[in-house]
């Protein structure tokens, strides 16, 4: 998949160092995999979670972080829309952002 944007997540991660390690980890993962369904993601990722308008809500570093994307399947990319703390995540629309 081809992610957009790496340098949201590095941002986080300079802000957040301990997010570093798990952010790299799934950026990695992600950028090789090819997900063409939810399903897919669910196989490699059990507690992520699939919502409205192909936004997809990952937990990150032990459920410390929240991670919403959007993704394009039928063209292989993946928008990063959101990165921050469960508190933060509670004040967003995670099916429109």
């Amino acid at each position: 998949m081809r992610i957009l944007s790496r340098s949201t997540l590095r941002d986080f991660w300079e802000s957040h160092p301990e997010s570093e390690e798990a952010l790299k980890t799934w950026y990695y993962e992600a950028s090789h995999a090819n997900w063409q369904s939810p399903i897919d993601i669910k196989s490699a990722h059990a507690n992520a979670s699939s919502i409205a308008n192909n936004r997809v809500v990952f937990n990150v570093k032990g459920n410390t972080y929240r991670l919403i994307v959007a993704i394009r399947y039928d063209i292989g990319i993946v928008f990063i829309r959101f990165i921050g703390t469960h508190a933060e995540y509670d004040k967003v629309d995670a099916e429109t952002i």
